[in-house]
């Protein structure tokens, strides 16, 4: 089965769009999704759109359903306040003090502009398997949801919750955080439901970004760098883990494809502070790793992906919203 594997990453998942879009539109069609923490966002957008398509065409058109993903991004995710607001020192202070602490910031606007875009019966009756993961805070377990749950939303919005920045998710009495806490790219979960050619786009490059200065009296500063040097260290040995279970299955004789796409350098964006040209220039970044990847595979003779468009009319339209991208840039 063809699986596509989202890794987490906060904003970084515009990146992902990107790669999205590319190999979508270069024929990858893909019987499952799998995605953690931005990467089960934009899992649950493509499996809202399957459903729309196949409720209305008795089809999926994969490419569409990448441009309508990466149009989701450039006209919605344009600024720091489409997904979240800083809550008041003063709250802060009481619900810390009275034992309430619910985050640093309110993940309110992200949550209702989910909600705004996603239509239950189009996400229940997608023919494709999607899931999201998100962490149990008290058995310290991951847990995994089908579309068919539902609780899927809540767990989408759990999954997407980063620690102490956001609160924790309630989901049948128990709380629930970002999945990246324990796993950033679910492969595991994808290997063990029966993937056998896996494309796994991750938000996070092999190494670790190394700022030129950290100001750690900023509490939100502090938490995106802690988080940061946390999830690239999981996400590697993420990787690593799948590279071996498929080398070892191949030897096996039992054949396994598996395509990382992910930055070759690390990517920095504040979480502070971003537009919407940060966000469609990351999405031209994506978008070009994964046609580098596509040419890479084919030579290689091993490519799970064909015919590459190199200038993909999606992404044209998103270099409107801003410059082409040529340095190394970084979103937490």
């Amino acid at each position: 089965m063809k699986a596509l594997v989202l890794g987490g990453g906060s904003m970084k998942g515009a990146f992902q769009v990107g790669v999205i879009q590319a190999v979508l539109e270069n024929g990858f069609e893909p019987e499952m999704v799998y995605g953690i923490s931005v990467g089960s966002l934009n899992a649950t957008f493509l499996a809202n759109e399957t459903g729309k398509q196949m409720a209305e065409n008795k089809k999926i058109d994969w490419p569409l359903a990448g441009r309508k993903l990466l149009e989701f991004w450039i006209k919605n995710i344009t600024q720091p306040q489409d997904i979240s607001t800083l809550r008041s020192r003063v709250m802060l202070g009481m619900n810390t003090l009275m034992s309430r602490f619910d985050g640093i910031v309110d993940p309110s606007p992200l949550h209702h502009l989910i909600r705004k875009h996603l239509n239950d019966d189009y996400l229940r009756d997608t023919p494709v398997k999607v899931k999201a993961g998100a962490v149990n805070i008290e058995t310290g377990e991951m847990k995994y949801v089908s579309t068919q749950d539902p609780h899927y939303v809540d767990f989408v919005y759990a999954s997407s919750s980063i620690p102490m920045l956001m609160p924790a998710v309630e989901i049948n009495d128990q709380l629930y955080l970002d999945g990246g806490l324990r796993e950033v790219a679910p492969i595991r979960e994808a290997i063990e439901d029966g993937a056998t050619e896996i494309i796994l786009i991750g938000c996070h490059s092999p190494l670790l970004y190394q700022p030129e200065g950290i100001n750690t009296r900023n509490l939100i500063t502090l938490i995106e760098r802690v988080r940061d040097i946390t999830v690239n260290q999981i996400v590697n040995n993420n990787i690593q883990w799948a590279e071996s279970y498929v080398d070892r299955s191949n030897l096996r004789g039992k054949p396994m494809k598996l395509t990382v796409v992910r930055p070759l350098t690390p990517l920095f964006l504040d979480l502070q502070h971003f537009n919407s040209e940060d966000i469609s220039r990351l999405i031209i970044e994506g978008y070009r790793a994964g046609v580098e990847s596509i040419l890479k595979a084919e030579k290689g003779g091993d490519s799970a992906i064909t015919d590459p468009a190199i200038n993909g009319s999606a992404i044209r339209d998103a270099s409107k919203h801003g410059p082409l991208h040529t340095e190394s840039n970084n979103v937490t």
